[in-house]
């Protein structure tokens, strides 16, 4: 669950504790915690399908608007249900897959065993994409995760679940929109060199 970085320091300082979203499913949970790209940890407290007459205007001051219309102004271009999404920020907790991403000195071994566990998603049935998708990403840093999603012929929700199973192992970041290549994510494909025709 991505924010914007204009309200990352409003959430960071306990003003902003709720967001408005629009999803065809469900992209957080109650007790789920996700990272700010900046820095810091929030925890979902509360997750509820509403409707549009139900946003209050505390529910806008909450979420770092002065109105509803104001709050709900942007989410009309996106299908799917209206989602209020109560959350609270729990502070800087360490970040074990950013120390990863950064570290671009990848061992032999290491390198095994990255290509072992990239090969094993390989294994499920879709044939070899991993590989594939960290070059695409690599190509098109900052492209947004529904462009690249139409690109490759995959739904925008199952290509965002794909790209997270690569930055579990540390080998993409996400931006505000799209994503890039971690440092050892460009490191791996340098090693690997380029594609053959």
């Amino acid at each position: 669950m991505l924010f914007s970085t204009s309200v990352h320091e409003p959430i960071r300082q306990g003003q902003v504790t709720l967001t408005l979203r629009r999803w065809k499913r469900p992209q957080a949970k109650a007790g789920g915690r996700y990272r700010l790209h900046t820095h810091g940890v929030i925890e979902v407290t509360d997750v509820r399908v509403v409707a549009r007459e139900d946003v209050t205007p505390a529910d806008a001051w909450a979420a770092g608007f002065d109105s509803p219309d104001e709050a709900l102004a942007g989410l009309e271009r996106f299908e799917g249900d209206l989602y209020r999404v109560e959350f609270r920020y729990v502070g800087d907790l360490p970040d074990e897959r950013a120390a990863l991403a950064a570290d671009d000195d990848i061992e032999e071994g290491e390198q095994e065993e990255i290509l072992a566990r990239l090969a094993k998603m390989d294994g499920g049935g879709r044939g070899e994409w991993t590989l594939d998708l960290l070059r695409l990403i690599g190509a098109n840093e900052g492209v947004r995760a529904e462009n690249l999603a139409k690109r490759v012929g995959r739904e925008t929700v199952r290509f965002k679940a794909d790209v997270r199973r690569l930055k579990a192992l540390g080998l993409t970041e996400s931006l505000e929109v799209g994503y890039r290549l971690s440092p050892r994510g460009a490191a791996l494909l340098r090693s690997l060199g380029p594609v053959e025709a």
